[in-house]
């Protein structure tokens, strides 16, 4: 019976003592994760650093004056806002900074600097008024590679003695007050305008001036088409005048062409032993009862007035329809 007590107890004793063992041995072992490096120090000194990922043993690691600080190398980013920059022409901008960093150095990112979470902050907000403080906002908006690797470049250089490397330094954003910005775009708004007014009046100058050209050419061309039909006529009769009945006949025609039949009464066809074009003219006329002469041709309603020109030639006579 006292055995089997002792036994029992032994074992609730044994059973104990285990939750006792393992907070005992997690408290004597350091976990390092992957991508982290953790810092042992005693008394406020660095007394190790263990960088390779697992458990490692630190036997006196319950003890007050030993700790374990763990610093990751993880890639980090920062957003940080509305930092306030006078540009060249005193107009306050807002510039927003985006940040890739990582941790390379361990041992100067816990003990070379107080905070440099809180270092970066004003790290970034002074090389940002440095870079963009003597730059015209217009800059700002268009150079924005260009002021991103000089802002990068920049932090890097102060960073380095934290042991923090800057991986990426990017303008997320520019704006204005909004004051500011109703001011400049009523100032953009009157220089469109300006713009527009300008366009419309040069598109205006040169429509009229290619309208005069035009029509400078065209009446050039005119001029050329109307100096070329008296030649293309010359050489038309030059060409008909070899053929002297086929001239001959065109000239008929051309006379009879240009009667006017309102105008005037020719004679025409008397011999010259018969009545003369003259006399033909004075006899009566056949719609008053009066006979025609011998041999008149009557030239009535459907001859040209050119007729009068042949008449003139052969009779000498000109009438007015009587």
């Amino acid at each position: 019976m006292n055995d089997t007590w002792m036994l029992a107890v032994g074992a609730a004793i044994g059973f104990g003592l285990l939750p006792v063992l393992g907070a005992l041995l997690r408290g004597l072992r350091v976990e390092v994760e992957d991508e982290e490096v953790v810092l042992v120090t005693r008394f406020g000194k660095l007394a190790g650093v263990l960088t390779r990922p697992g458990w490692h043993w630190v036997f006196d690691r319950v003890l007050p004056h030993v700790k374990a600080i763990s610093v990751s190398l993880r890639r980090d980013f920062r957003n940080i806002t509305s930092i306030r920059v006078s540009d060249a022409r005193g107009t306050t901008v807002l510039v927003d900074i985006f940040l890739e960093f990582r941790v390379v150095d361990p041992v100067k990112a816990t003990f070379d600097v107080a905070d440099w979470d809180r270092s970066l902050d004003n790290v970034v907000s002074h090389a940002v008024i440095s870079i963009f403080g003597n730059r015209p906002f217009k800059e700002i908006l268009c150079d924005r590679t260009e002021l991103n690797e000089r802002l990068r470049h920049e932090l890097e250089a102060e960073t380095q003695r934290w042991g923090i490397a800057i991986d990426l330094a990017h303008v997320r954003n520019v704006s204005l007050l909004p004051e500011v910005s109703q001011q400049v775009v009523h100032t953009i708004a009157a220089r469109l305008e300006r713009a527009k007014a300008f366009v419309e009046e040069e598109g205006q100058q040169r429509v009229a001036l290619c309208e005069a050209q035009t029509s400078a050419r065209v009446a050039e061309l005119l001029a050329d088409a109307k100096a070329q039909y008296p030649a293309a006529v010359g050489r038309a009769y030059a060409d008909l005048k070899k053929n002297p009945e086929v001239f001959a006949a065109y000239e008929v025609l051309y006379e009879l062409s240009l009667v006017n039949p309102s105008r005037l009464t020719a004679f025409k066809g008397f011999a010259e032993s018969e009545i003369r074009a003259a006399d033909a003219a004075m006899l009566a006329n056949p719609a008053e009862g009066g006979a025609p002469a011998s041999g008149a041709i009557p030239i009535l309603g459907g001859a040209p007035a050119a007729l009068q020109a042949h008449a003139d030639r052969a009779s000498g006579f000109e009438g007015d329809g009587e």
